[in-house]
């Protein structure tokens, strides 16, 4: 392929703010390539920036890097009180990827008509460079709640009550760290307006919200996932409409729902009924023998599920890593606080 003449800039001063800002770009690129390596795991993300520090390796010509400018360069060791506040992975790949896009638009600007190639290639790097921003954000932050679902312990699955949004703020408050709603009686129009709000107090409190069935309704309020029944939409078909960063959560009531929940690429599941559910009439109890094995097979976050109590919980005693998740228990407790906090504290 026939490359384009490259022109020396008749300012030389041109010339080194070129060669700083592929310079810059360049090494903005690798802490980018190097986070999706080693932190998020994707060779595709890495493998692409890997590409467009390359292509501006190549057009980084002599011309440019005779003109550097080190010694004289009245700005060299400035720096800025933000960078020492960026304290998350995700925040310095930002400020990198920022900083990708700001020096190749230098290099656009005064490279239009001396190296027009080189004008061509940055143009394109950076508007790409905006696409993949968002794709690495959505994959921190899909990581971010995977690693959260590790940790949660006591799942509240919520039912219609005129104070739902209050119990939650106590169960939230007592130490859970996820809540599905789960509302089969309003129209949806108050449905999302109520998914909205508990949404909202989940936020504060850095816990994840779970809509259940509805993936229209957990997109409408930017829910961190949703929990599908053994009868609703396959998983495949959610995916694609939620995303990798969303949580897919699945029912399982025998061995061979697990197997499929794991296959399928299931976020967790939830293992019952194993006592009698007043939720769930129509469900057997599997018992505990049953979730011992389910919790034993599967290294899918798994929560049992179905009539737990603080009655009932001890005799789960046996099960390493339990995690339970509960409706009635909390729901319709006096108080909702106090319930919680027996719940957790037994589980630990």
């Amino acid at each position: 392929m026939k490359s384009m003449t490259v022109t020396p800039p008749s300012d030389n001063r041109i010339a080194q703010l070129i060669d700083a800002n592929l310079d810059r770009a360049r090494e903005g690129l690798r802490v980018m390539e190097d986070w999706c390596r080693f932190g998020l795991k994707r060779s595709d993300f890495s493998i692409q920036i890997k590409d467009w520090r390359q292509q501006l390796g190549v057009h980084h010509h002599n011309i440019y890097r005779k003109a550097r400018l080190t010694s004289n360069d009245p700005a060299m060791g400035v720096s800025h009180p933000l960078q020492k506040v960026r304290a998350t992975p995700k925040a310095v790949f930002i400020a990198n990827s920022s900083r990708v896009q700001e020096a190749l638009r230098v290099i656009e600007e005064f490279t239009r008509s001396t190296d027009p190639k080189l004008c061509e290639i940055a143009s394109k790097i950076r508007y790409e460079t905006y696409e993949i921003e968002i794709k690495v954000i959505n994959t921190t932050e899909g990581i971010e709640k995977r690693q959260a679902l590790e940790n949660c312990s006591v799942y509240l699955i919520t039912s219609n009550r005129k104070n739902l949004e209050e119990i939650v703020l106590e169960a939230l408050k007592a130490g859970v760290k996820i809540i599905q709603y789960r509302e089969k009686f309003l129209h949806d129009f108050e449905k999302i307006s109520q998914a909205k709000c508990i949404a909202s107090i989940c936020k504060k409190f850095n816990s994840l919200f779970i809509v259940n069935d509805r993936i229209d309704i957990a997109l409408a309020v930017d829910a961190d996932g949703v929990h599908l029944g053994q009868e609703d939409m396959p998983t495949k078909t959610a995916r694609k409409l939620l995303g990798d960063e969303r949580i897919i959560g699945r029912s399982t009531h025998c061995l061979e729902d697990i197997k499929n929940a794991e296959e399928e690429g299931c976020d967790y599941i939830g293992i019952g009924p194993i006592f009698r559910s007043e939720t769930k009439k129509q469900l057997n109890p599997i018992g505990i023998d049953y979730l011992r094995k389910g919790f034993i097979q599967t290294p899918l976050p798994a929560f049992a599920i179905g009539g737990i109590n603080s009655s009932n919980i001890k005799k789960l005693n046996q099960i390493n890593n339990l995690r339970i998740a509960v409706s009635e228990a909390i729901i319709n407790s006096n108080d909702p606080f106090s319930k919680t906090k027996e719940l957790v504290k037994l589980l630990k």
